[in-house]
């Protein structure tokens, strides 16, 4: 267990009980994603990847009106003018941030969303009011989405002339297609409803109840073999494209098949107890 620290950049950044919390927290900004913040989410996730006392991850923010309103455009701007000023070219661009002239997937650090899809831990994000653009490729990025009935989920780039590089490769892997396309093409957000429909989220429940919802959620996952459902992931996403016969015969990601964790597993089920997982 740690105590929370806050970036620079406006993480929030907490490990309690196995779980990694991290909370996105400008709130005054609509928590949009800063050049800072996005570095910080590199930071955080790839730190939580590595440590083998985190289970599982939930992402979540402050304030009331978005969880996240996507690429912060004022900072883009920002940096645009001093690079012109500076004649500076997009490569000073960090990767993830889309601005004009920057070569998605490019540049000195890895992509924030590619960051946290590949955590190598489960991921959880509960979502809220406006999450847009960004802040919807965040969410996709993260295995489970758990959404307050205010959501509104969208992709709106086409509307500001931008790109959705992630977004338009995960997106109609979690929709149907027609559905990310149209997505895509008119920028409008789905409601919650539509949302859970289509399963771009997997339960919608009142916003006062989004925080317990989500902690019982990312609890229960904790609750079971760390070795195993960190298998699960590595096997759902380096498996899902192939074909099945390849699927199968896949060896990645930790060994639950062998592990102290096995014994104690079935140990516990036969003297009716809870059993006490050592993640090894």
């Amino acid at each position: 267990m740690n105590e929370p620290t806050r970036s620079d950049g406006g993480l929030i950044v907490e490990v309690r009980d196995r779980v990694a919390y991290a909370t996105l927290d400008r709130p005054e900004r609509l928590n949009a994603l800063s050049v800072a913040l996005t570095n910080d989410l590199v930071d955080a996730f790839d730190s939580f990847s590595n440590d083998p006392g985190i289970w599982a991850v939930l992402l979540s923010a402050t304030g009331e009106r978005a969880f996240s309103a996507g690429a912060d455009l004022k900072d883009m701007g920002s940096a645009d003018l001093r690079n012109a000023s500076t004649g500076a070219g997009s490569s000073n661009a960090p990767a993830g941030v889309r601005r004009p002239g920057a070569v998605p997937m490019t540049g000195p650090r890895r992509n924030f969303f590619e960051v946290i899809m590949e955590c190598a831990k489960p991921t959880v994000a509960a979502v809220f009011g406006w999450a847009m653009g960004g802040g919807c490729e965040l969410a996709l990025a993260c295995d489970v989405r758990i959404a307050a009935d205010d959501l509104r989920i969208g992709m709106p780039e086409a509307k500001r002339g931008l790109g959705a590089n992630f977004g338009s490769v995960v997106l109609p892997r979690v929709v149907p297609v027609g559905l990310a396309y149209q997505m895509l093409y008119t920028g409008e957000p789905l409601d919650a409803p539509a949302a859970l429909q289509w399963g771009l989220v997997q339960s919608v429940v009142p916003r006062a109840e989004l925080a317990d919802r989500a902690e019982t959620l990312v609890r229960s996952i904790v609750a079971n073999a760390p070795l195993t459902t960190q298998r699960y992931k590595a096997m759902i996403s380096k498996g899902r494209d192939l074909p099945v016969a390849a699927a199968l015969r896949l060896n990645v990601g930790p060994n639950p098949y062998l592990s102290e964790d096995r014994k104690e597993g079935v140990a516990a089920f036969l003297e009716r107890r809870a059993p006490n997982w050592q993640g090894r």
